[in-house]
């Protein structure tokens, strides 16, 4: 059986399953420009991070490369670059590299074009025009090997471990054998569980390589003299009954499902042709990971839950599968899923799973999460190593 979903087929050959126009400052201090724009011309969402200046070059690097790999995203149609002009990122390559991918983009100057509220004009009327032009695109019928889903919990309680991530890393296994590609992280929360997905990795080096990002992660922490298996779980989770970060680990990878590692993923890496169950390297706070998700080309992200994290992002959906059929009743307008039932008996990891897919072929054809309807989709921001200076 081929499995499809109706999707917007871009000019370099990726499929959406949104058709935004991204309104990308280039540097935090065009972040309020930005936002004017976003709020003024429906159609369009913005990148609202707080970085681009004061920052030491290899960071100014990643923030360049993660805002080309948003704004190369398949949801997004077209792109506004929002350019300050004294900023530390590199946005002539940036405005390059997405007119490469044969989208419409445009490009607004604050301090050229004499201030914020000539930019606002400009802006406003540069997105119109750009909403306008891509409103017409139609959705196509894609093979499901087309598809990138990202994958993280948050808002974890005991029941995350025992269903909501058991039923993503069923739907994982699933896409990845029908040929897409499922990308996952947290590398915070690997603790304890890394010689587990160690020993799913297609080569010895693969294997390292997932020691070496939770090493590097543990000696940061070090460096400030902190603690990682200390400082984990967190208090929400502890409340949830979580008791250590190897059972918070040990629940959190089970998302991944079953299926062999077939490589590690820099933080603004997209994905490209990459096939099969990857690993990117990123924290486990959500707008960063959101970010550094979307980044890699992922059309949406399945995202367990147990406490209850309602927050999505702006061109990436985000579907929520909760675990707490308490959580789920308390909070139905922000879950998505409800996969509490398999904590009450009423359903298994196979039928909830099932349903699961279901849903996400529904939202790559266009059916919106429930935080897309909210609004509730801000949360960006861009994972950096240095501190600003």
């Amino acid at each position: 059986m081929r499995h499809e979903f109706m999707g917007y087929v871009r000019p370099d050959g990726q499929v959406g399953c949104r058709n935004h126009v991204a309104v990308i400052p280039s540097v935090t201090c065009a972040g309020d420009v930005a936002s004017a724009v976003v709020r003024q011309v429906a159609g369009c969402v913005g990148y609202f991070h707080h970085q681009g200046c004061c920052q030491l070059p290899p960071d100014l690097d990643r923030v360049t490369e993660t805002l080309i790999s948003l704004g190369c995203s398949p949801n997004v149609g077209a792109a506004l670059v929002i350019s300050l002009g004294c900023e530390g990122t590199d946005t002539e390559r940036l405005i390059a590299e997405l007119r490469a991918t044969g989208k419409p983009v445009r490009v607004v100057r604050i301090q050229e074009l004499g201030g914020v509220s000539s930019a606002i004009k400009a802006g406003i009327d540069a997105a119109q025009e750009l909403v306008m032009e891509i409103s017409g695109l139609q959705r196509q019928p894609v093979g499901i090997d087309r598809l990138v889903m990202a994958i993280k919990c948050g808002g974890s309680d005991t029941t995350s471990g025992m269903a909501s991530n058991c039923v993503i890393g069923y739907v994982a296994d699933k896409l990845v054998d029908l040929g897409a590609t499922v990308v996952f992280g947290e590398t915070t929360e690997f603790l304890g569980g890394e010689h587990l997905l160690a020993r799913r990795a297609v080569t010895p080096e693969v294997g390292k390589k997932i020691y070496d990002i939770v090493d590097k992660m543990e000696a940061r922490a070090r460096s400030l003299g902190c603690d990682m298996r200390r400082g984990q779980p967190t208090p929400g989770n502890i409340e949830g009954g979580l008791s250590s970060i190897e059972e918070k680990s040990l629940g959190a990878i089970v998302k991944s499902g079953t299926r062999p590692i077939q490589g590690v993923m820099e933080y603004p890496e997209r994905a490209g042709d990459r096939k099969g169950l990857w690993i990117k390297d990123t924290p486990g706070r959500e707008p960063e990971i959101l970010t550094g998700m979307a980044a890699t080309g992922a059309q949406f992200m399945m995202f367990s839950t147990g406490r209850g994290a309602p927050q999505g992002f702006p061109t990436m959906p985000v579907l929520k599968i909760c675990g707490n059929p308490n959580t789920y009743e308390n909070m139905r307008h922000d879950m998505d899923l409800n996969a509490g039932r398999i904590i009450t008996g009423e359903a298994s990891i196979e039928e909830v799973g099932e349903e699961a897919f279901r849903a996400a072929l529904a939202l790559l054809s266009g059916r919106q999460t429930k935080n897309e309807t909210l609004g509730y989709h801000s949360s960006i921001d861009i994972y950096t190593m240095g501190p600003v200076i």
